[in-house]
């Protein structure tokens, strides 16, 4: 009990309502969907972030507890098909590699196995980068770097498979050259390399836009690559620190980062949560790792506590854009109009599984105040 009261104790720290939110969240879990799915492993990732830090078993135990349940004594997810090739499916893996490292039963390495093979044969573009799912063809969304490369870096390490950190390093380069805007070294949302959908730009096969969530997901994906490849991450902390120079000139004055990010104050455009807890989280993470300037950690740990101040209740964060995509039926078009009509989505795990990272690192940095 005394360890779970210096939890408790430390996330007090943040604001009275926070652990009392964590513990309520938990208690009335339900998994976002009947199959695997990768919002399910945001929730697992922060939660086992949040373990680390705190020292806190009851965290672990949760993941551990959900985990089991969801993977069956051969190692089998119900739920989870490789053959639909959707990049978000495997991101859930990267909590069986850290569990199975603490001691998990052999299954879960069986299941691990099978995330990975999905990627082994997942579709890639000619720049070899994979499809985000097979239903969007030769098209890259921002948000499926961090799916898949963070898994695949700790699987490298696992599996003894060092080729697959080059390959990581050259996703990432592919989207570097393809999708950042030079002017304002932001990343668009997607690429289409066919140009065949109405959204890409015929030139350049961009979207015509940028999404918070999207750079969000991206500065995850990259904060956490640098952390698994050491040594050889280098051109990822590089990338890492040109998006974080880029997103700072564009924050909010009230220390947060909006829905459309480049277009702060326009008409029903808003602040948005995850986004910016997401880019909360790889700052002071990427301080940490020595791969930002030491800095970097006061605005993260400001943008963390300004959502805390605004956003959390007791039962409830709010200011979660529920989703966002391209394509599909109905037509998401990526325009301005489309990134702002979508509705929010109180406790969406996107949002709480970025709370839950966020707040690990705010633990692990406490000097990191302004």
């Amino acid at each position: 009990m005394s360890g779970r009261r210096s939890a408790v104790e430390a996330l007090d720290a943040f604001g009275p309502q926070v652990a009392p939110f964590i513990d309520g969240y938990l208690a009335g879990w339900r998994p976002y969907k009947p199959a695997w799915s990768y919002e399910d492993g945001c929730i697992y990732k922060g939660l086992l972030d949040l373990a680390e830090a705190l020292g806190d078993r009851a965290c672990f135990d949760f993941v551990r507890r959900e985990v089991a349940s969801r993977v069956a004594p051969n190692g089998a997810i119900p739920g989870f098909d490789p053959q639909e090739y959707n990049i978000d499916n495997v991101n859930g893996g990267k909590a069986l590699i850290r569990l199975l490292k603490q001691g998990g039963e052999p299954r879960l390495r069986r299941a691990i196995d099978a995330q990975h093979a999905q990627l082994e044969t997942h579709p890639r573009t000619k720049s070899g980068n994979y499809w985000h799912k097979k239903i969007y063809p030769r098209q890259v969304w921002l948000d499926g770097l961090y799916m898949a490369q963070p898994f695949r870096c700790a699987y490298a390490a696992l599996a003894d498979r060092p080729g697959i950190r080059a390959d990581v390093l050259a996703q990432f380069a592919a989207v570097e050259h393809f999708m950042r805007d030079p002017a304002t070294g932001l990343y668009y949302h997607g690429w289409d390399e066919s140009r065949a959908e109405r959204w890409s730009d015929p030139a350049t096969g961009c979207s015509p836009n940028f999404w918070g969530r999207s750079l969000g997901w991206y500065m995850m994906a990259l904060v956490d690559c640098v952390e698994l490849l050491a040594g050889d991450a280098e051109p990822l902390a590089s990338q890492l620190r040109s998006l974080a120079h880029a997103l700072l000139k564009i924050r909010g004055s009230a220390g947060l980062w909006w829905q459309v990010p480049d277009q702060p104050g326009r008409e029903r455009n808003y602040e948005e949560v995850s986004a910016s807890l997401m880019i909360a989280y790889a700052l002071m993470k990427g301080a940490r790792l020595g791969a930002l300037p030491q800095a970097s950690a006061v605005p993260g740990r400001d943008t963390l506590q300004a959502v805390i101040r605004r956003f959390l209740g007791v039962q409830a964060l709010g200011g979660i854009c529920g989703v966002a995509g391209l394509g599909g039926d109905p037509y998401r078009d990526g325009s301005y109009e489309y990134y702002v009509s979508e509705p929010l989505a109180a406790n969406d795990p996107k949002g709480v599984g970025a709370l839950l990272m966020a707040l690990a690192e705010a633990v692990r940095r406490p000097d990191a105040t302004s």
